[in-house]
């Protein structure tokens, strides 16, 4: 029997903390017969059953003092219990002991099913813990409801915060995360807090994860308090224009325009209406005055010559370049402009990073051993396109054949995408050593700088502002685009791949990069996986005899122009049916064509629209549906005249100066074909309706495809990696002998 209190108690206490629950539990027990009335004992022996796996025991010995209790005793006890449970369930945290502190929090749920801090603690516990199936119902848990109530004053708004940022960074998907965003508006400290973690979550959500539409919801939450938010009003654009929503993508642009003030962000802005006009396709005229502000913008800023800007504003000075070569042909003009903007970038970048401490890449990477006499070559290869992109199926076979031997290849993957994508996980598997990196810059190339990565490969261009950062940071010793895009214009670059055909002899006239042709092609490729079409001529209501054309471009390349040629081409072949196919806004790109093929004098009832398919293997099994492809101008095709060409379609393409205005040129004369380049307008619209007249021409050219892929430097993969890995050395030796 127990005879002295402040021994037992003592000793219990050493039992609890020595974790001997059963010895402990037995003085209580003691303790409660000798003085039943003393209701922390319950309190005490309760904890210790839970402590020992016996739940149903331990709620038992909780409520038995609280079966005789009164009203108000009841509500008193019940706060005492709650109370007791939460400091021990907070000494576990403290402890790190998560698992112990979850499973008492859950009966202070039972005890007070609607304290929200306790509500936030299990939910912390269980992201903690990983315990994400507890949290699949969090809408049950009634904790919106509670933060809506004007008398939840007591919240601790601190750890609501915490919990909301910790759930959005594990589960951002979750679908209580909007309502739970909303209703934690007027709990957070200021409006950049709020700002910070909303862009931060939407950013993750809609390009990592790809579901613009969801971060698109996320982003209007904050405009609840800050309207006129540019920065979000940027982001909240984008994403809608990537979710296909254009009318409101290119509607926020404009907002996004009228509330700009510095250049720098007026540029940006008319980036982002211009790529909303174009996504959408067919809003020619206002195409064309967009994009001459934006060169008058852009002649402004660089007479200005703006310093110290912003990172983020940094950033957005070369995208905008991306739309020109969609509209005119004028490459000399075009780089003239870019090739000054991309100075200030490269300038501004630099002069960015030294003030966030960061060293002098590019002093740094010379002062590197360079003697390789024992080593591989290092080659760095950086992306965010090395997944289901037009760039990630035509790089692959390049990896494939690498000799490995010879090179340590590194393959950098900015924003490494969280979602199922077999071919960015075959880069994974094919790209030496793989980097699944962010969306910092300097964290980047840090990293391919701590490498020591001797030629870097930049795949992306001005299509991404994270990798022109990276390359303007210069970790690497030699950097060189191709693929991507045209050359960027960044000081810092030092070599752009090309070949005798896709640029001009003139054009190192106007490029800062050396332009570095291979002796054949600039791309090859093994082949095309090629599934089953799922589109017959009857589907689609035209005649077995029809001669069908077909034009398969995004809405960013429908210029009138060329497409008033194709309509004369298709007035000029009787009983011919145009196929069109594309990313576009469906509405406006019809009253596009319609609107043309009236005016050409073609009926209407020859064009059908064709729907996207979500396989690349049956859109290029699809392709033999048409007997010719008409390419578009003055931005090419490129992955799809290459699908085109392995097909064995005949291609009317017509060549210009740019380097997107000979694509598709380069690559018909590496497959062997000459049949369908057109030098004019009018040589056009001639081989179009010549291919459509006679049959036997098309299967000449049909039969020379097939047979191309046996010979042909478009289609050898193998050869096409030795010449660029003989490139590789040509450039390091070069490099080393003006060291």
């Amino acid at each position: 029997m127990i005879t002295d209190i402040y021994n037992w108690q003592n000793q219990a206490e050493k039992y609890f903390i020595q974790e001997k629950y059963l010895q402990a539990a037995q003085l209580y027990e003691q303790a409660i017969a000798i003085e039943p009335n003393t209701i922390t004992y319950y309190w005490h022996l309760g904890l210790l059953l839970l402590l020992q796996g016996q739940e149903s025991e331990a709620q038992m010995t909780w409520m038995l003092p609280m079966t005789e209790a009164d009203e108000e005793q009841l509500e008193i006890w019940t706060n005492e219990l709650f109370q007791f449970l939460q400091i021990e369930a907070e000494r576990r945290e403290k402890l790190g002991e998560y698992s112990i502190a979850w499973l008492i929090r859950q009966h202070m749920r039972e005890v007070n099913p609607v304290d929200l801090n306790n509500l936030l603690h299990i939910l912390q516990l269980c992201l903690k813990l990983e315990k994400f199936e507890e949290i699949k119902d969090l809408h049950e848990w009634g904790i919106i409801e509670i933060l809506n109530e004007p008398e939840s004053a007591n919240i601790n708004a601190e750890l609501l915060i915490q919990v909301l940022k910790k759930l959005l960074d594990i589960a951002p998907l979750h679908p209580i995360n909007l309502n739970l965003v909303e209703a934690c508006l007027p709990y957070f400290s200021d409006t950049y807090q709020c700002f910070c973690l909303i862009l931060t979550t939407a950013m993750t959500i809609g390009h990592t994860l790809r579901q613009p539409l969801l971060a698109a919801e996320l982003l209007k939450l904050h405009l609840q308090i800050e309207p006129e938010n540019v920065e979000i009003l940027r982001h909240l654009a984008v994403f809608y224009q990537d979710a296909r929503n254009y009318s409101q993508g290119i509607e926020t642009a404009k907002l996004c325009y009228s509330l700009s003030e510095g250049l720098a962000d007026k540029i940006f802005a008319l980036h982002l209406l211009l790529r909303g006009l174009m996504s959408a396709g067919g809003y020619w005229q206002e195409i064309c005055e967009t994009c001459q502000e934006l060169e008058a913008v852009f002649q402004q800023f660089i007479q200005a010559q703006p310093i110290h800007l912003e990172e983020g504003r940094i950033l957005r000075l070369l995208t905008p370049s991306f739309a020109i070569p969609h509209i005119k042909d004028n490459p000399a003009s075009f780089r003239k402009i870019q090739n000054q903007i991309a100075k200030i970038f490269n300038n501004d970048v630099q002069d960015y990073a030294k003030s966030q401490g960061k060293k002098s890449y590019c002093k740094n990477v010379h002062s590197r051993d360079l003697n390789h006499s024992t080593k591989k070559l290092k080659i760095g290869y950086v992306s965010y396109a090395l997944r289901n992109h037009s760039v990630g199926w035509l790089a692959r076979w390049l990896f494939q054949h690498h000799d490995r031997d010879k090179f340590d290849i590194h393959t950098y993957f900015v924003n490494y995408q969280l979602v199922n994508d077999f071919l960015q996980d075959w880069y994974v598997q094919q790209g030496g050593n793989a980097h699944k990196l962010g969306m910092n810059g300097l964290e980047i190339a840090e990293q391919i700088y701590q490498d020591e990565i001797d030629i870097l490969i930049d795949l992306d261009s001005i299509t991404l502002d994270i990798t022109s950062e990276v390359m303007a940071l210069k970790p690497a010793p030699i950097q060189v685009t191709w693929l991507g895009w045209d050359a960027s214009g960044i000081p810092a670059i030092d070599y752009f791949i090309a070949d005798p055909y896709v640029l001009p002899d003139d054009a190192q006239d106007y490029y800062t990069e050396k332009i570095w042709r291979l002796p054949e092609t600039y791309i090859a490729v093994d082949g095309f996986e090629v599934g089953v079409p799922t589109l017959r001529r009857e589907d689609l209501n035209i005649p077995g005899d029809a001669v069908v054309y077909l034009s398969a471009q995004r809405g960013y390349k429908r210029h009138p122009e060329t497409t008033r040629w194709q309509m004369q081409i298709i007035k000029q072949v009787p009983n011919s049916y145009f196929l069109i196919k594309g990313l576009s806004e469906e509405g406006t790109i019809k009253r596009f064509f319609y609107q043309i093929a009236e005016e050409e004098g073609v009926d209407i009832s020859q064009l059908r629209f064709l729907p996207q398919v979500s396989l690349e293997s049956v859109h290029r099994a699809n392709l033999g549906i048409a007997d010719i492809v008409l390419d578009t101008f003055p931005y090419n095709g490129a992955t799809t005249t290459l699908e085109t060409l392995w097909m064995g379609i005949p291609l009317v393409t017509r060549v210009g100066e740019q380097f997107a205005a000979r694509n598709s040129y380069t690559m018909m004369i590496n497959a062997g074909i000459t049949e369908g380049i057109a030098w004019t307008d009018e040589e056009y619209i001639e081989w179009g309706v010549r291919l459509g007249t006679d049959a036997s021409l098309r299967q000449q050219i049909s039969w020379q495809l097939r047979q191309s892929r046996h010979t042909a430097p478009l289609w050898n993969g193998k050869q096409f990696t030795l010449e660029m890995e003989k490139a590789y050395e040509q450039m390091w030796q070069k490099y080393l002998e003006e060291k």
